[in-house]
């Protein structure tokens, strides 16, 4: 089958054809510019705010599953075969408000009205999801959604009382559903897209094998998964980026599942396709994961992108290293396994031949005398980059420390095991005296810079605590170690 010059979804309810589509194009300005569907506000262009979100549907293992995402940084190319919703499609064909903004504007759920689309997309999706929230359900569902005027507790209150006002087996997204996933479906027809401009084309492989041949044919093109580091590429530094190869559609990129005594994750995963089956393996990782950007970042993110991607601030890479963690790299049919500590040689390098992309990711299964913990600190509790991230990985036995894996994001040019902490613990008796010679030690693994996240001595102390604390709640300390503001 031939290549395909143009792109092909339905928008709301329309199905759309969009020629030359470049590589750096993004749906919020086809959206604002090309289609006038100016519900959809921008706002900080980076992912962050929140006002541009719009739904996107497409086809899983599970059936359709619609996602709410940033159109700022997402581009047009990768939505090849979705469904893309905007704030006009919530009202249906009667015009009726939606439940959801029925009760934004119930509860005085908007002020000045610039960001209260996207919170109502963002509270459609999790109303589709769980229709009676809790409260703290609300405010993670509304972690990449910004208000500068309202405040955040009448859309709270609003978010909690939406099945008052009705109830999604009556919402036309959820009736169409079906119907939907047949149009989707022959949407579908195999093929390798090509389109744009050749110095800023768009390439959409037909499948895996297809993306290994892509990447020998242009090995200097960009790889764009999530799109949530190189949108900004794009938005806030003017790079061009094509030819670029999406790699979002590909199904066989998103396995999520645990083999044996391993999980294995495709690169292509999402942050949120991958948050059930760690959390369940991995209980350590679950409040960790929450504090990974926004919902729509976690949507539209991969972790495979956020490996590749080389980030010293990178927030899966520590606690993966410290689980052990295995990548397998593919370059055309031939794949090497590395671990994932290895893949990092010094900023801005990794261990990556041209042509070669990240195809999964494997995690064995901590034992159950390991003792695991993940922390982040970050100026901002949610949606906000690591100042320090540490994954830690502690085997005790019979009362003494056989085994330790120390890895830490933002201390060095690479995310780090910490080799002199690790030695510190091993052989020693499980006690306050190991920790505190670990964390001594620690000052021999890193000199962290000064930047505007956190200055050197601040990066230094608080991984040093963090060791201190992984101690006293592992013991059980009597005293809490975190607290949280009412």
């Amino acid at each position: 089958m031939k290549d395909r010059d143009h792109i092909r979804f339905i928008l709301n309810g329309r199905e759309i054809r969009v020629p030359e589509v470049g590589a750096d194009q993004t749906l919020l300005d086809f959206l604002r510019l090309d289609r006038r569907l100016t519900g959809t506000k921008e706002g900080c262009a980076e992912g962050d705010c929140g006002a541009c979100t719009v739904l996107v549907g497409r086809l899983t293992a599970a059936g359709l599953r619609y996602d709410p995402v940033n159109a700022c940084i997402r581009f047009l190319a990768s939505l090849d075969g979705c469904h893309v919703v905007t704030v006009e499609h919530l009202s249906g064909p009667d015009g009726r408000l939606h439940p959801v903004q029925e009760a934004m504007v119930e509860h005085h759920g908007s002020q000045c009205g610039f960001c209260t689309p996207g919170f109502v997309m963002s509270l459609y999706a999790l109303w589709m999801q769980t229709p009676e929230p809790t409260e703290q359900q609300v405010e993670t569902a509304l972690q990449g959604n910004l208000c500068r005027c309202t405040g955040y507790a009448p859309i709270i209150r609003a978010a909690v009382a939406v099945s008052r006002y009705g109830t999604p087996a009556a919402d036309h997204l959820m009736q169409e559903r079906e119907a939907m996933t047949a149009r989707l479906s022959a949407l579908r027809d195999g093929c390798r897209v090509v389109t744009g401009p050749e110095d800023n084309r768009a390439i959409l492989p037909a499948d895996t094998d297809d993306l290994a041949a892509c990447l020998l044919e242009y090995p200097k093109a960009t790889i764009v998964a999530g799109a949530t580091d190189v949108g900004l590429w794009v938005t806030k530094f003017l790079r061009p980026i094509g030819p670029a190869i999406f790699t979002g559609h590909l199904d066989a990129l998103k396995t999520v599942a645990q083999q044996g005594d391993d999980l294995h994750i495709g690169a292509g995963a999402s942050y949120t396709e991958c948050q059930s089956l760690l959390s369940r393996h991995l209980p350590h990782l679950s409040g960790y994961w929450d504090r990974i950007a926004g919902w729509q970042v976690r949507n539209m993110g991969t972790v495979g992108g956020n490996i590749a991607n080389g980030s010293p601030i990178g927030d899966t890479p520590p606690v993966l290293i410290a689980l052990g963690a295995e990548i397998t790299l593919r370059r055309g049919d031939t794949r090497r396994p590395l671990p994932l500590e290895a893949f990092f040689i010094d900023y801005g390098k990794q261990d990556r031949a041209a042509g070669e992309f990240v195809e999964s990711i494997r995690i064995p299964l901590p034992g159950p005398t390991t003792r695991n913990a993940a922390y982040k600190l970050s100026k901002r509790r949610d949606e906000d980059i690591s100042s320090v991230a540490a994954g830690l990985s502690v085997t005790v036995e019979d009362g003494r420390i056989t085994a330790a894996r120390l890895a830490f994001g933002g201390m060095a040019a690479t995310p780090k095991r910490a080799a002199a902490a690790e030695a510190a613990l091993i052989g020693q008796p499980w006690g306050r005296d190991a920790f505190e010679a670990a964390a001594e030690a620690l000052a021999q693994d890193f000199t962290p810079l000064s930047d505007w996240r956190a200055s050197s001595a601040y990066r230094t102390l608080a991984a040093q605590n963090l060791l201190r604390r992984f101690f006293l709640e592992q013991d059980g300390a009597a005293t809490p170690v975190q607290l949280e503001i009412a």
